[in-house]
């Protein structure tokens, strides 16, 4: 899975990458993560790629002139990338949609917006919009990270166990079970006794009361669709 981004701030992605699952998988060429700034499309000697809201308003807007030659740079290299502009805006990113975004097959091209935002004449020029939640951050780059994060752990190989991918939060629809592990007794809290049994099916579930349990009480909204069903 390749992944493109355009950014002001190439630099914030160095890190990310670098390390953890991220940079496995890149070593192991399961993954490709490459950052494009977008200082070099700018306007004029300055590279303006910002200006002033028409109609007045506090802030800056990013001009489409840089993002769109952008786009058409890196999609004239990669063609066939899906172009995703990364917005508060945007819709809301849950795991189905993560799973639709991995199943991309060319890869995926994120826009990081700036300052109070992008023209309006630039959502024109992508295929959808994502949202990492209802709350404003400074910039596209930490939500186009947390899209990276989610869509390339879904890519075979990437993970050290693929069985782990069936267990997580909203993998199932519901919130994960609890996790133990050693201590059996942590200041007065004692490891529940059936995962201490060997009896995989109880265990199983167990598991599987206890996930919907927890929906029930933290996430109700996500057992909305089964109450439909």
């Amino acid at each position: 899975m390749e992944f493109h981004i355009i950014t002001l701030f190439p630099e914030m992605f160095e890190m990310p990458i670098a390390s953890g699952i991220l940079a496995r998988a890149i070593a192991a060429g399961l993954v490709g993560v490459t950052a494009h700034p977008l200082r070099p499309f700018g306007l004029g000697s300055y590279r303006q790629v910002d200006d002033t809201p028409y109609g007045g308003g506090s802030g800056m807007v990013m001009r489409p002139e840089p993002i769109a030659a952008a786009i058409d740079h890196v999609i004239g290299a990669h063609p066939g990338l899906l172009r995703v502009l990364m917005t508060p805006q945007g819709e809301p990113l849950g795991q189905e949609r993560v799973r639709s975004l991995a199943a991309h097959p060319a890869g995926l091209l994120l826009i990081a917006g700036r300052y109070e935002g992008v023209d309006e004449r630039v959502r024109a020029l992508v295929d959808c919009e994502i949202s990492i939640g209802d709350y404003v951050l400074s910039g596209g780059e930490l939500p186009a990270m947390v899209v990276i994060e989610a869509v390339a752990r879904l890519m075979p190989g990437v993970l050290g166990n693929p069985d782990s991918l069936r267990e997580e939060s909203f993998s199932a629809g519901t919130l994960e079970y609890p996790h133990y592990t050693r201590p059996e007794e942590f200041r007065g809290m004692r490891v529940p006794e059936i995962l201490l049994s060997g009896d995989h099916e109880r265990i199983r579930a167990w598991r599987e009361q206890q996930a919907l349990a927890r929906t029930r009480r933290r996430r109700p909204d996500l057992l909305a669709p089964r109450k439909r069903g």
